[in-house]
């Protein structure tokens, strides 16, 4: 028929009726596998595969334990609300903690029913201490320390690995802190009714000589049985927040302070020099000055008589203007990476848990997270979305007082128990800036403290007996409240030994309160070091 002619060379059906089949599909030879399964697998090359996926399975399984068991068993194993620690702390005598000079701060007695509690020297260690008791827990270096003053861990690396042969494997262990129990009174007296902090800590060593929030609160009333519920149900319902240790997680606008983080990046990334100069800065202080739209205020004008401030007059003077056009000529990513380098953006390597300082909030487009240039300015003297907790500034006044390097802050000299005694040695965090730039700003924070237009603005902080370098701050709030009031500084300026970070809450500019706490603080940290 038309249309079904069989065509030259091509395979006539199948007898039994099936498709022609096509060239492409040929018959395999007997003995090896079909075309459409690739090559065969050996048996011997298909277990071999087997037992390296196993292989890689258990290795894995391996590693993970071996690192939580191995790496970060010591950090499970002492974490304050670790199971075993819980229980251990319960019935156990805590070790008895102790200031760098010998003084008691915290010990043990024994209630009706012979159980024991804890019992703290002072209420000016409330929120640095804290407390430990049976039904709410522990808080503070109790918390941190809670393995170690339950002896449900040893300091001493040799015991551990007897522990499980000894009949009674506790061993509490005493510790002697940095502190210094009469700056920590000073520090609660000079805050008094208000709320705020005080760290004071060595910028050489990182040890932390003092550590206050108010209010204070009596932890010992906490830690006793008999006071316990009726205490933590009042300090709970307190408005002013008792139980907040504002030193390490209260978050606050730093204001002018934030000049000195500023600097580091502005003179580190040589955005500016010590020389620099704004042409347009003396009329700007009148007007204020125009970037996209929103204007940078300022008030300093009558006292700097027109004149274009250098980098030093303008931290004397703490000049908005100034650091202002300094943040965005600075720009983000250096302002970013410098605040980096100090511990914005991340929990703080400290004994205690740390809120997180922050520059920005994130999420806009430029680097850091920054929205735009109007942030920038504002940020760069600690206004727009700067928040700090005053153990950061802490870190920024001791920064610069080491000459550009931060030591790794801590609370604790020693742990001592029957297996002996581990000291905690001093050791660096890291290189923030270079010595040079570190000298320079700290030069213009003495003028900030000394000069004669920075006396106005840190009344009470300079001395007779030693010279202060430092910088205010006015956190401004909004107009329903009243400003935030900082000091960060250190002294002597020759010859740093002290670094001081002052917050109060809602009290006016920064020579309304923080600066002349500061100069008292000194003073009294003077008197301790003289003996």
């Amino acid at each position: 028929m038309a249309g079904h002619e069989r065509v030259g060379g091509t395979r006539p059906s199948s007898r039994f009726g099936g498709a022609p089949r096509s060239s492409g599909h040929a018959r395999p030879v007997s003995g090896s596998a079909p075309s459409w399964t690739g090559r065969r697998i050996g048996i011997g090359a298909a277990l071999g595969r087997v037992a390296m996926v196993l292989a890689f399975a258990f290795g894995s399984l391996a590693l993970g334990a071996g690192y939580w068991q191995v790496v970060e068993s010591q950090s499970l194993s002492t974490s304050g609300d670790d199971a075993a620690v819980i229980a251990a702390a319960r019935n156990v005598l805590r070790g008895e903690i102790f200031d760098r000079d010998g003084e008691r701060l915290a010990w043990n007695k024994r209630d009706k029913n012979d159980e024991p509690y804890r019992v703290y020297a002072d209420s000016s260690l409330s929120g640095v201490i804290g407390y430990a008791n049976r039904q709410f827990g522990t808080a503070g270096l109790e918390n941190a320390w809670n393995a170690q003053l339950s002896g449900v861990v040893s300091a001493y690396p040799l015991r551990e690995l007897t522990r499980k042969f000894r009949a009674d494997p506790s061993d509490p262990e005493t510790l002697k802190t940095t502190l210094v129990l009469p700056l920590q009174e000073a520090a609660a007296k000079a805050l008094g009714r208000n709320r705020g902090a005080v760290v004071m800590l060595n910028p050489r060593t990182g040890e932390v000589l003092a550590m206050v929030s108010t209010p204070t609160y009596d932890a010992s009333a906490i830690a006793n049985p008999t006071t316990a519920e009726a205490t933590f149900q009042a300090l709970k319902d307190d408005n002013r927040a008792p139980l907040l240790p504002r030193a390490t997680q209260g978050l606050y606008v730093p204001g002018s302070a934030f000049k000195i983080v500023t600097s580091m990046a502005a003179l580190s990334s040589g955005a500016i020099t010590p020389t620099t100069t704004y042409s347009n800065q003396p009329a700007a202080e009148s007007k204020g000055w125009l970037i996209d739209g929103f204007r940078v205020r300022d008030g300093h004008h009558p006292m700097t008589d027109d004149r274009e401030l250098d980098y030093r007059e303008a931290i004397e003077a703490s000049c908005n203007i100034y650091f202002a056009e300094t943040g965005v000529r600075t720009g983000s990513e250096a302002l970013t990476d410098y605040a980096t380098r100090l511990g914005f953006g991340a929990d703080l390597p400290f004994d205690l848990p740390t809120a997180v300082s922050q520059i920005t909030n994130g999420g806009g487009s430029l680097p850091g997270g920054f929205k735009d240039r109007v942030e920038i300015a504002n940020a760069a003297y600690g206004q727009a979305e700067v928040l700090v907790t005053p153990l950061q500034m802490a870190f920024v006044a001791s920064t610069i007082a080491n000459d550009g390097t931060l030591m790794k802050p801590h609370l604790v000299l020693e742990a001592s128990s029957k297996a002996g005694t581990t000291k905690v040695d001093p050791s660096i965090e890291r290189e923030v800036v270079s010595p040079g730039i570190a000298h320079e700003i700290g030069a213009a924070m003495r003028l900030a403290v000394n000069g004669d237009v920075g006396r106005y603005f840190t009344f009470g902080a300079a001395l007779r007996t030693v010279v202060v370098a430092g910088k205010s701050g006015t956190a401004e709030l909004g107009p329903s409240q009243q400003p935030h009031s900082w000091f960060i500084g250190f002294a002597p300026y020759d010859d740093p030994q002290v670094a001081i970070a002052v917050l109060v809450e809602h009290s006016g500019g920064g020579d309304v309160k923080a600066s002349p706490i500061a100069g008292n603080l000194i003073r009294a940290w003077r008197s301790w070091a003289n003996g």
